[in-house]
């Protein structure tokens, strides 16, 4: 039986990947995904900033364009060791990041964190790069008691990877294998326009 025109095209349509940066609007508490990584939380009152630092100009003028999709605006600032802050502004938005990560002074993801394509494309952003045995996303060297659950959170969406200690290059987490690394690319989508091809995952 011949399918129609419109059939076709609808077989032709891209499931939507539920997990995928396509599963719901960009939104303010995508920022957990720098919190996974190097980016940090400070509490002022009833407010709060999210920074991260980052080693390229490319991934600060990203970034900054990927929180103004998120209705945060965001600052670039040089660091004394000649990398890029970006910091967005205290608010009350990001207030309730402060209260389900901080525990005192310590980073620590809330019970039951998971990540997402939109939180993991920030992640990939600020700390992701490619090597020749996998695709490597950094974590905050301070942040040692949040290290398990970011890795639980990144197997539990089909992405378990390795942790790397300094001796490896890390602190980081190291995604290895074809399938795995075209499952992020898959969660994070397309790669935007300044980012270096080795910068983002290939499918």
């Amino acid at each position: 039986m011949r399918v129609g025109a419109a059939g076709e095209a609808g077989m032709r349509v891209k499931q939507l990947n539920l997990f995928g940066v396509e599963g719901a609007p960009p939104a303010p508490t995508d920022l957990e995904g720098l919190l996974a990584g190097p980016g940090q939380v400070v509490r002022m009152g009833g407010t709060a900033r999210v920074s991260v630092v980052v080693g390229d100009l490319w991934r600060g003028r990203v970034l900054h364009g990927e929180l103004a999709q998120r209705g945060v605006p965001a600052t670039l600032v040089a660091t004394v060791d000649q990398n890029i802050g970006v910091r967005t502004a205290y608010s009350s938005t990001l207030a309730p990041l402060a209260v389900a990560w901080l525990r005192g002074a310590v980073k620590l993801p809330p019970p039951g964190f998971w990540l997402d394509g939109r939180r993991l494309r920030l992640w990939v952003i600020a700390a992701g790069y490619g090597d020749p045995l996998g695709f490597t996303l950094r974590l905050g060297p301070s942040d040692e008691p949040a290290w398990e659950p970011v890795g639980v959170a990144l197997a539990a969406v089909g992405l378990p990877a390795v942790l790397l200690g300094t001796r490896a290059g890390g602190p980081a987490y190291r995604i290895a294998g074809r399938r795995r690394i075209s499952r992020l690319a898959e969660l994070v989508g397309d790669r935007p326009a300044e980012v270096p091809a080795e910068a983002w995952p290939a499918p």
